[in-house]
């Protein structure tokens, strides 16, 4: 995975981009039949460009879609031009990570050229979301495995959704990945509708929009309206309507990382990720000391400045954590003595709070986001799970005043118990998911400023909607499916 944009492009995208909707799913297609958008439950398609392009679009439109050309950086002006006559909702630019500079270029120049047509960016690095038997990190460089007793390893594209958000702040973040089709099964019959159901859940529970791409049996299965494909992909609609429907506010952040470097901290983000560990990338350039108000730990990969530094010492000051990870430097806090050192290690007293310095690159990942989650104040994380080694959890703030919404994505696509610990005190919890609808009420308990319930069956995606006791509703509402 690589960071693929610069922060001059962000400032593009800030200036001309309006921020797209939440948890979209876009349904790439080939086919030259196109199943009705009832069928697929979707309204976007999104089609390669290529010579059969403009037939392809002329089929979805006569079908309702709203129809993107996805298209290299070479074919965009092309294809921009072919959309905006035929009528395309509007274009998504694909590129490698070395083409930044031509990426803001053609952005630009065709923002200027078609203004009625959106132009979107697709984030690089996406991945399959899976579950593997056993961990798999990166220390001093070298891949290691971990014994399959372990907590299980989540390819998950939860860190690189958290990136993409600070970097492209222009637009919901859009990714796409392909398919592992390694096993000769899922080679031949296409993913399973629990898998398309999981890539769908995790878009939708990270806030982010995703091309789903189809296998080429179950695209011609929808298209010639085959039954047993129909069936199938009914688990799949409903996975995309749960997603769609709902608009959270704002995840709470406890910890904020400063880099502009993908590659350089990527390991650490996916494993603080992967810990549940509640965090905000932050642009080094355009942080000030009021933005790192809020947080229990700030860690820095970047060199930081004068300006930064004093914003740094500023919030160690106040109480916070700051953590350094290989930045050696004159900084103003080592002209007193260390209170503690260790071999990778030093620690300032700052105020109320301290600075660590890491005198080496993180080696570990696993172990640092062990070491993140000690550092963080226990009475301030907002969400936490027990015994659920296969579950990733965001929490939201909801429409409602007080309300708070919690968002479970379970990577083992098999039924599993999940015990949640929200900050706040709450009177009632429901529930609901795909599988069965909304919404059921769950039993909550009260603990020194904390909420505490089971979830007893999530299956892939679930929903928890915490509400002050105040506001609790009228009636129960019966399961949709």
């Amino acid at each position: 995975m690589r960071m693929r944009r610069g922060i001059g492009f962000i400032a593009l995208l800030g200036a001309f981009a309006a921020p797209a909707s939440v948890g979209k799913v876009y349904v790439r297609w080939t086919q030259q039949s196109v199943p009705a958008p009832k069928t697929l439950g979707v309204n976007d398609l999104v089609i390669p460009w290529n010579e059969e392009a403009n037939s392809l679009l002329e089929v979805a439109k006569k079908q309702g879609y709203r129809v993107y050309f996805e298209t290299t950086l070479e074919q965009a002006l092309a294809a921009a031009e072919s959309g905006a006559k035929e009528g395309a909702a509007g274009i998504i630019l694909k590129s490698s990570a070395s083409a930044t500079a031509q990426l803001e270029e053609k952005e630009r120049s065709l923002r200027s050229v078609y203004p009625r047509l959106k132009i979107l960016v697709l984030a690089d690095g996406g991945k399959q979301p899976k579950m593997r038997g056993w961990m798999v990190f990166k220390k001093n460089g070298i891949l290691q495995v971990s014994s399959p007793t372990s907590q299980p390893w989540l390819d998950s594209n939860l860190a690189m959704l958290r990136y993409e958000r600070e970097f492209q702040s222009g637009q919901t973040p859009l990714y796409t990945f392909s398919w592992d089709l390694s096993d000769g099964l899922m080679k031949e019959q296409g993913p399973s509708p629990a898998d398309y159901a999981l890539a769908i859940a995790e878009a939708g529970a990270f806030r982010a929009d995703l091309i789903l791409e189809l296998h080429e049996r179950q695209e011609k299965g929808l298209a010639s309206g085959d039954q047993e494909t129909l069936s199938d992909w009914e688990q799949v609609k409903r996975t995309i309507e749960f997603c769609e429907r709902e608009n959270h506010g704002a995840e709470e952040a406890r910890v904020g990382v400063l880099t502009n470097n993908y590659e350089l901290s990527y390991e650490a983000l996916n494993l603080m990720a992967r810990h549940n560990i509640p965090y905000r990338v932050l642009q080094p350039g355009e942080v000030k000391a009021r933005d790192l108000k809020g947080f229990d730990v700030v860690i820095a990969f970047v060199a930081l400045g004068k300006e930064l530094t004093e914003d740094i010492r500023g919030f160690a000051e106040q109480g916070g954590v700051a953590v350094l990870v290989n930045l050696p430097g004159a900084y103003p806090w080592v002209s007193s003595a260390p209170t503690k050192t260790s071999a990778h290690s030093t620690t300032y007293s700052v105020g109320k709070g301290r600075v660590i310095e890491l005198g080496e690159a993180v080696t570990d990942p696993e172990t640092f986001a062990q070491d993140v989650r000690r550092l963080m104040v226990r009475e301030q994380i907002p969400v936490s799970l027990w015994n659920s080694l296969t579950t990733l959890v965001t929490a939201y703030a909801g429409e409602k005043a007080g309300e708070t919404i919690v968002e479970l994505v379970n990577y083992d696509e098999e039924t599993t118990q999940v015990q949640v610990r929200v900050k706040g005190t709450y009177g009632s919890a429901r529930y609901e998911s795909p599988e069965r609808g909304c919404c059921e009420r769950l039993k909550v308990s009260q603990e020194n400023g904390f909420t505490e319930f089971v979830v007893p069956d999530v299956m892939i995606g679930g929903r928890v909607h915490l509400e002050p006791a105040m506001s609790q509703p009228k009636e129960e509402t019966k399961p949709k499916h």
